[in-house]
């Protein structure tokens, strides 16, 4: 794999007799600079686009494209069968119709794949993030550069990872309820713009940085307290991420970039010393 000269920084071993040894055995003796939040998600993207974990990012990508390929074929099949049902039933004089629904319908299924093709994508990468997390740190940490992908593996980690997305949702929803009727509320509305970006950037880190945590079985309440002690870190992370996926098209490839980014901020912001003593010496 080619790396930049920064890249070549992040990765945590040094080669010995023509084996490499993982870095986190030295990382008493030598720690490795943190960096900033966009710093991460730049090198981040470097991983993601390097040949040996490339495969981790196209095909849930390919797996969401072939979705909605169907979905819109399914959906052009069925209103071409309406059409041509409905059309008969009108006077003559409407026949001009028929040219007006067809650009309608267009339109209608692009403002539906623009809104819904990111979630789904979020949807669908779930379990693969967990993974790419995985995969992505066994290159950082030098223990393996083009990591072996496993469907096994991989379902092995679904439960774990959608019962984990599930835990997000359910610290993010009452969260989002309660500033929603903030936004109502006369003379506190005013701080509720403010809040809603703060609370977005800070759910952007939760987001992404919980797969290296959770890969490292820490508990949603120790990633948090993991987090919150390193506050502005994370919100720099979770700030560059959120503007990232508010390109259209272009935060596709931002989605497992952010996932290799913050398995680089768990690495290192030395994400194991928020581990137990025996599970980060392993």
């Amino acid at each position: 794999m080619v790396l930049s000269a920064d890249s070549h920084q992040l990765f945590h071993g040094y080669h010995k007799a023509g084996k490499v040894t993982p870095f986190k055995h030295l990382e008493t003796a030598m720690p490795a600079p943190a960096l900033t939040g966009p710093q991460y998600l730049r090198e981040g993207l470097k991983l993601v686009l390097s040949p040996g974990l490339r495969l981790f990012v196209l095909l849930p990508l390919s797996i969401n494209v072939v979705l909605f390929c169907g979905l819109i074929y399914l959906a052009v099949h069925q209103f071409e069968l309406w059409v041509d049902t409905f059309m008969p039933t009108l006077p003559h004089w409407l026949s001009f119709l028929s040219y007006i629904l067809w650009p309608l319908f267009v339109v209608l299924v692009l403002l539906m794949v623009f809104f819904t093709f990111t979630v789904v994508a979020n949807i669908i990468s779930a379990p693969f993030n967990g993974f790419l997390s995985e995969k992505v740190e066994a290159v950082v940490r030098g223990v393996d550069d083009s990591p072996d992908f496993s469907w096994a593996e991989l379902v092995a980690m679904v439960p774990r990872t959608l019962a984990r997305e599930a835990r997000k949702l359910g610290y993010m929803l009452p969260r989002m309820l309660g500033l929603f009727i903030l936004s109502f509320i006369p003379v506190a509305n005013i701080i509720a713009a403010p809040l809603w970006l703060l609370f977005g950037v800070w759910m952007m880190a939760i987001q992404y940085i919980d797969y290296p945590a959770d890969n490292h079985k820490l508990g949603w309440n120790e990633m948090l307290g993991w987090l919150k002690s390193k506050r502005w870190q994370s919100l720099s992370f979770g700030g560059i991420v959120y503007v990232a996926l508010l390109i259209p098209v272009v935060n596709l490839l931002m989605m497992p970039a952010a996932v290799a980014g913050a398995t680089l901020f768990w690495v290192r912001e030395r994400g194991a010393d928020a581990l137990p003593v025996t599970q980060a010496r392993g």
